[in-house]
Formats: structure tokens, sequence, C-alpha cells
């Protein structure tokens, strides 16, 4: 049976579009039949970290009633299926959030898990994602402000008659001194999924466009990417023996080559 989850957060930049951007392709990798879906309408990034943006037919022109959501199914990495939503403030005038129960109705028959990156905050066009998931996946950083605003977003969800899963807790620092999982779980009243630690390799991978999943397998936020699409997938994670990647040997080597250069002047 096909399930559907929302990415959401109380916030803006906590990494709700990262997130998706990498259970998408790992849940594929694991044999999963993924579609991701930005359904932030008024501002889309998702195409943007894949490299889909100015495709001809977007997420825009399905809720405009302009054409049909197969017509917008790109190919992602490892085999996942992308939605992007378009750029222009003219395709988001003409988009109806509303018709987004009907695409994801179109979109169940085809695939095993759809994750839609909602909207941050509490908005109108941001409900609709809340209430037609089976599960609602907060994305929180381990800050006063964030938690706040993520409590909100599950009392949201769940006046509106949705779900709450579990929660991500994203660029934490320092696992032993700012991140405490159980009072985390305590304070927010659902489960952890996971935590991705804070890691310039996303950074970088995004400004290749493409997934740390993807660019840097080995790094630590890739690891965590992992473990948490296992645990969606219902899986067992295995760590990787030597997960060291081929290229991060070949970039540690030529960092250390350029030191040792630079010392001998």
């Amino acid at each position: 049976m096909v399930k559907v989850y929302t990415i959401a957060s109380g916030k803006g930049g906590t990494g709700k579009t990262t997130i998706t951007a990498n259970l998408g392709p790992m849940l594929a990798q694991y044999g999963k039949k993924t579609c991701i879906l930005d359904a932030d309408v008024g501002m889309a990034n998702l195409g943007l970290i894949l490299g889909l943006e100015g495709m001809p037919v977007t997420l825009h022109e399905v809720l405009a009633g302009k054409a049909r959501v197969k017509d917008a199914i790109y190919d992602g990495p490892f085999g996942v299926k992308v939605v992007p939503c378009g750029l222009s403030l003219q395709g988001f005038q003409q988009a109806s959030p509303e018709r987004l129960k009907d695409v994801m109705t179109d979109l169940v028959s085809e695939f095993d898990i759809l994750i839609m990156d909602a909207p941050a905050g509490i908005s109108r066009d941001g409900v609709i994602p809340l209430t037609i998931a089976d599960g609602v996946i907060l994305v929180i950083n381990p800050e006063i402000s964030a938690i706040v605003d993520s409590l909100k977003t599950k009392i949201l969800t769940e006046t509106v008659g949705g779900h709450v899963e579990g929660a991500i807790v994203n660029r934490v620092f320092n696992s032993g001194d700012e991140f405490n999982h159980a009072q985390m779980e305590k304070l927010l009243g659902v489960r952890v999924l996971g935590v991705v630690p804070e890691d310039a390799n996303v950074r970088r991978a995004s400004a290749g466009r493409s997934p740390v999943v993807v660019k840097y397998p080995a790094s630590g936020a890739s690891r965590a990417f992992k473990r948490i699409s296992a645990d969606i997938a219902g899986i067992e994670y295995v760590e990787e023996e030597n997960s060291t990647s081929r290229e991060g040997f070949v970039e540690r080597l030529a960092r250390a080559l350029f030191r040792s250069k630079a010392r001998d002047g």
C-alpha cells in the first residue's frame, strides 16, 4: 500500500527541501518506487537542488489545470521520480493548491512512497499537504525558535485531522552537547526518526545540483539520510564498511599534497 509523507517545518531554513531531495533517492535505492513532489508552490526549490529547474511542465501547470501530472514527472537520482514546481510568479498566481489532492489521487497507484515538500510556516497553502498525507514528518533544528515553531505545526496538523509520523533533527553540530534524543522526543511528543549532523558537504552538493547522498555518499549527512530512509522503508540499515569513497580519498590526498607544497615553499 502506498504511503504519502509530507515534510513540514514551522519555519523556513530548517532544511526541508534538502531532506526531501536526499530521502527520495535513497528510498528508490532501497527498492521503493518513490516520487518526490515540490508542494511549496510559492517558494519552490526542490527542482533547483536536483538540476530540474526550467522544465517545460511543472506542478504549476498541473495545479492550473493546464497539464496532467504524468507530464510533470521527471527522472531523478537512483531512479526516484520528481515532480518539480515552477519558479515564476505568474505560474504561482495561476496555480490552485486545492488541486493537490487530485494530484495525489493520480499518483498513488504508480508508487510505493510519495513525499511532498510542504511550504514552511502556517498558511492556507501549507495546510493542504498536512491533511492529505498519511504521515507528517517535522524537520527541526536544535534551537528554541525552530522547536517552538515545530510544536505549532504539530498542533496544527492534529487540529486539521493529520497525523505526525515523527521528526528529523537537522543540522546538529554536536550530538553530545547540543542534542538529547530522549528529551527532544519528550518535548515534541513524537518519535525522532533520525539526526542529521551539520555537514559542509550538503552545501557543496547543492551547489553542484545534486543530493549529498549522490555526491558525497560517505559523508556524515549521507550516512544519516541512509539510516532514516531505511527506517521509513522498513528495512534494516547496515553501516557500510570502508565507506570512504574514492572521490573522498582523492580529495583528501589533493589537500595533503597542497599543504605539503605550501610548507616546502
